[in-house]
């Protein structure tokens, strides 16, 4: 797996000659955006899992400099954004609006319909269990992402040492 990450992410050297991203030139060097090892990946989990719930278009806008920002795995952080895709979207979020309204105690619109135009119709009073939801979600997944990788990793060298 390791092997096919690093195949299929870009070269940081070419990056940093790219017209649109040399305002990012010497961040791009920092090797711990590129490193596929237990902490810049466990990191990359975390800042990937929450951005990928924060409702708002262009996830990858707020997981790359994240990435930047916490040395995680910048391949990994922009990639992991696109768990909430076009197809997920809608039943993610309503889970979200579901949770915040749990959460919040208030009644669940009856009539809810999963169009843009419905949700912007009755925005103003589903907003605060929405983005309660979201929140909740993006800080859970997060940590339990973080979390996780660190377990599987550890997991891993353990089953090793046991072999070798």
């Amino acid at each position: 797996m390791k092997k096919l990450l690093k195949r299929y992410s870009p070269n940081p050297n070419e990056l940093k000659n790219h017209k649109h991203l040399e305002w990012l030139g010497k961040h791009l060097q920092h090797s711990g955006l590129w490193n596929f090892n237990r902490k810049s990946i466990a990191k990359a989990f975390a800042v990937g899992l929450f951005c990928a719930f924060i409702p708002v278009p262009f996830q990858m806008l707020l997981a790359a400099p994240s990435a930047i920002i916490f040395s995680a795995n910048l391949p990994v952080s922009i990639a992991l954004v696109w768990i909430t895709n076009p197809i997920t979207m809608p039943p993610i979020f309503y889970g979200c609006y579901k949770l915040g309204a749990w959460i919040l105690d208030v009644s669940i619109e009856k009539d809810f319909v999963m169009s843009l135009d419905y949700v912007w119709q009755v925005f103003s009073t589903i907003w605060q269990p929405f983005l309660l939801g979201c929140l909740i979600l993006s800080v859970v997944s997060s940590v339990l992402g973080y979390f996780a990788i660190q377990f599987v990793y550890r997991l891993r060298v353990y089953k090793r040492s046991r072999r070798g």
